[in-house]
């Protein structure tokens, strides 16, 4: 029973890692593209399956597609993706330049990431519920109360050990956005 309930936990905080990992700071991030799919023989295939992807600079993604076809297709998507920048096509690769963030637009970002992290922690919050559901099932089959109690305090600090968790992230992905 723990067992699931860490696991479920993780996957709640893995899934916090991965939507935080697409919005954009001051700094160029590949990862930035992992939502951006392009149409390649007949399927959306995502960006990352069809080109290369680097840094070259803290504030340039340079984007070489292994087929030079998918140039357009690739700028197209870019456009018309949340991102809110303009690509460069230069016939060989694109290149996004991420200019600085605004003050406004950092606030902005970090009221985002705060919403998201309410969110992962309603998740966490529900698998606790689940879990408590759980133990008063048990406690209605003939589980002793004593055991029900101790396997209720239980979920309830590995709970807290993950709200803690997402509040660290949620604390360090704000500073970065922040950060000029």
């Amino acid at each position: 029973m723990f067992d699931t309930l860490d696991e479920r936990m993780k996957k709640s905080i893995a899934a916090l890692k991965s939507e935080l990992a697409t919005i954009r700071t001051g700094r160029a991030n590949a990862s930035l593209l992992d939502h951006i799919h392009v149409p390649y023989y007949g399927a959306e295939s995502p960006l990352s399956q069809v080109a290369n992807l680097s840094v070259p600079e803290p504030r340039i993604i340079m984007i070489t597609p292994w087929d030079k076809t998918l140039l357009a297709a690739i700028e197209k998507a870019l456009l018309t993706s949340d991102l809110g920048l303009n690509p460069s096509n230069d016939g060989e690769c694109i290149r996004l330049i991420f200019p600085e963030l605004t003050e406004d637009r950092r606030k902005e970002l970090a009221k985002k990431v705060k919403a998201i992290g309410e969110k992962a922690r309603v998740s966490v919050r529900n698998i606790r519920r689940d879990a408590n559901d759980e133990v008063k099932k048990a406690l209605a089959d003939g589980m002793p109360e004593d055991e029900g109690k101790r396997a209720q305090e239980k979920i309830q600090s590995i709970t807290d050990g993950f709200i803690a968790e997402v509040d660290k992230i949620l604390e360090h992905k704000e500073q970065e956005i922040l950060t000029v």
